[in-house]
């Protein structure tokens, strides 16, 4: 027998538990994931529902972490039976479960530090209004009171004016320093800049309504600006409004877009 045959018998072979162990680990540390992206894919394709897919992310990101863990117990049992072939798969599960993991963990963390709605607007006492786009039937028709005693008596619009009120106080009109027709010009600018979809820019009425595609899953939101003259001096004021078109929490995302919005449009003006 020579020295390679007899390393060869010497290397312990893996067992039948360790190779489902191994199976069953990649299965669901590579399967979870992918079909995530699957049924967001399919969302956005209209075949599915956002509810599906959404509803099923949390018990997915289970299954990967079960999976990745299942997976390192694979790549130690590989290692100590000096298979190093069968690390390989069981390697690529744990680095795609992990990801998976960190970003749906991020998500549900983000959600959980941001007021839960979905309406965000520089106004609270008369947001502006679409004309052109048409705002979701049921905007305000569920708004959590997040288990506080101080909202369980409000209705939902008393809820949703505490909730932005706590969670947006620095979401605020700007003013800039030009006519409206040129402010209106210039945030038509900033929506083509952004690829989002222009629904109307009329500088007569100083007002901008648009709609930008979020994510794999092809969300909808809906913005609209109302740009007025300065009662108090020159230039313009503009108020801003975000609005998705589904769910109940948008995971800040509504007020970012404000943010960033605003601030760009005032550096597009300023000169």
């Amino acid at each position: 027998m020579t020295d390679t045959t007899a390393e060869a018998a010497e290397k312990p072979k893996p067992g039948p538990i360790s190779k489902w162990i191994r199976r069953i680990g990649v299965i669901l540390g590579i399967g979870a994931p992918v079909l995530a992206v699957v049924m967001a894919l399919a969302t956005g394709a209209g075949i599915i529902g956002w509810e599906t897919s959404l509803g099923s992310l949390r018990n997915l990101t289970y299954a990967a972490m079960g999976g990745g863990a299942l997976s390192l117990v694979a790549v130690i049992i590989a290692l100590f039976s000096k298979n190093f072939r069968g690390m390989l798969w069981p390697l690529i599960a744990i680095l795609v479960a992990a990801g998976f993991v960190g970003y749906t963990s991020y998500s549900f963390g983000k959600a959980a530090t941001v007021p839960p709605i979905h309406d965000i607007t520089t106004d609270l006492s008369n947001p502006p209004a679409f004309d052109t786009l048409t705002l979701r039937a049921d905007n305000r028709e569920v708004v959590p009171d997040g288990d506080r005693a101080d909202m369980a008596d409000l209705d939902n619009a008393a809820r949703w004016r505490m909730w932005h009120e706590e969670g947006y106080a620095d979401i605020l009109p700007i003013i800039v320093p030009v006519s409206v027709p040129d402010a209106v010009a210039a945030a038509e600018q900033l929506v083509t800049e952004r690829g989002w979809e222009l629904a109307v820019a009329d500088p007569a009425t100083g007002r901008v309504e648009a709609t930008e595609t979020v994510s794999i899953y092809r969300f909808k939101d809906d913005v609209v600006l109302r740009i007025t003259p300065n009662p108090n001096g020159e230039g313009s004021i503009v108020h801003m409004r975000s609005v998705s078109r589904v769910g109940i929490s948008d995971l800040g995302v509504n007020g970012d877009r404000i943010r960033a919005f605003l601030a760009d449009l005032e550096a597009a003006t300023a000169g």
